[in-house]
């Protein structure tokens, strides 16, 4: 029965928060309208969501969002810095094709996420039976060592998380 009224706990908590912090001043007419919505989307849209993700292990993903967090920063440096030194050197851009062992859904959105996050990387193209992403790099200077570097530092945790 509570399943059935809270699909989503959690999706419903952040709808709550999300709706009230989106909407200020704090009253009760969005406090009311923040729980309407907390409560009655989930159970509506449930049946969008065509399998229940299964976390395998939670502490990587909290591992995983601290490294994420780390190469924005640091991507958001290198870009800005190559941006300034346009004149003296132009970026090496190129598309990039990383074979994938990723077959899960939920993990695959989670890594389309990551890499549009990460300055410099754009999502492109998934291939069909999604053995294999496109990406377009802005300034790549070893390919070999990029696709090593995104399977390692976000394929695999992914892998372990979700596989």
């Amino acid at each position: 029965m509570m399943r059935r009224l809270f699909p989503a706990p959690l999706l419903s908590a952040a709808l709550v928060v999300l709706w009230l912090l989106l909407n200020e001043p704090l009253s009760i007419g969005h406090t009311v309208l923040a729980l309407l919505f907390g409560l009655l989307l989930p159970p509506l849209f449930a049946s969008l969501r065509p399998q229940r993700p299964r976390i395998r292990r939670p502490l990587r993903v909290l591992q995983l969002i601290l490294v994420v967090g780390r190469d924005v920063l640091l991507s958001n440096l290198q870009v800005g810095s190559g941006v300034l030194r346009l004149r003296r050197r132009q970026p090496q851009s190129a598309f990039v094709t990383i074979p994938l062992e990723l077959r899960d859904p939920t993990a695959l959105a989670a890594l389309a996420m990551i890499t549009t996050v990460v300055p410099g990387t754009v999502w492109c193209e998934l291939a069909r039976d999604a053995s294999a992403v496109r990406l377009h790099v802005w300034d790549v200077q070893d390919e070999a060592a990029f696709i090593a570097h995104y399977k390692s530092t976000y394929e695999a945790p992914l892998l372990e998380i979700y596989q």
